[in-house]
């Protein structure tokens, strides 16, 4: 009762329930399960043990109007889940392919844009609608019903409340919440959860007073936090995330 078309290259155990539509270009990696009514179009590759909800469709053109039917991609890493009526866009000529890491999970009513990076262990609530070229790093969580702004970026290891709107990039380890949206504080219990060690956690406590609840304007937090911290891995890597934003961050 499935459409799978010929081209189509399907791994050992992989289930395609009823009235499901794969198509052309689509590699479906080993154990990986299709619900019924789902739509994986062309040009897509998805990881071993993925997991495809109900009336999801991946790797639907971009709704840029600048596309003009280019051959484009969209790639998942493995068992990563998508539940029912999410989408995900192929890329555009401006990067060729959106990507989903490994282990994410997409929760119902998810959309992500033409040409975007998700990292891997990233969760997206329900309703969470990426706009095109958003980058999320590693481990990040984003609640339900955030929209985010096209070309931003959500750090590593962030979590973003729900019902927010995210216009600017949210530095890694961080929480924003409020509206408008602001940093409350570190993701300390992911953190801890994770394995970082308490002098990372500390030092990334001191960096967010620095950056966001000191008289310093962001110049002279940077400064601060490169002179006064420790060169800790995770410091580096909010600083790195910081010098590199291009639509500014929360603060």
């Amino acid at each position: 009762m499935a459409l799978v078309h010929p081209d189509a290259v399907i791994g050992e155990g992989v289930i395609v329930e009823a009235y499901a539509v794969v198509g052309p270009g689509v590699t479906l990696g080993s154990g990986a399960w299709i619900g019924h009514h789902a739509v994986i179009d062309r040009n897509t590759t998805l990881g071993a043990d993925c997991r495809i909800f109900h009336s999801a469709f991946i790797g639907a053109p971009p709704q840029d109007l600048k596309y003009r039917d280019e051959e484009t991609r969209v790639e998942v890493g493995e068992r990563t889940t998508i539940r029912e009526f999410s989408s995900v866009h192929r890329g555009t000529t401006a990067t060729g392919i959106t990507r989903i890491g490994t282990d994410a999970l997409l929760m119902a009513y998810t959309h992500v844009a033409h040409d975007c990076e998700i990292g891997n262990r990233v969760i997206m609530a329900n309703g969470v609608q990426l706009g095109g070229h958003v980058h999320v790093g590693d481990w990040a969580i984003i609640g339900g019903l955030t929209p985010v702004h096209q070309f931003c970026r959500i750090g590593a290891h962030a979590m973003v409340g729900g019902g927010l709107r995210a216009s600017q990039d949210v530095a890694p380890f961080m929480m924003a919440a409020d509206e408008p949206m602001r940093l409350v504080g570190i993701n300390s219990v992911g953190l801890r959860r994770r394995g970082f060690s308490p002098e990372s956690i500390t030092a990334l406590k001191r960096a967010h007073r620095l950056l966001c609840r000191s008289h310093l304007n962001t110049e002279q937090a940077v400064t601060a936090i490169r002179e006064q911290l420790p060169q800790l891995p995770e410091i580096d890597q909010l600083l790195s995330f910081l010098s590199s934003s291009h639509r500014g961050f929360v603060k």
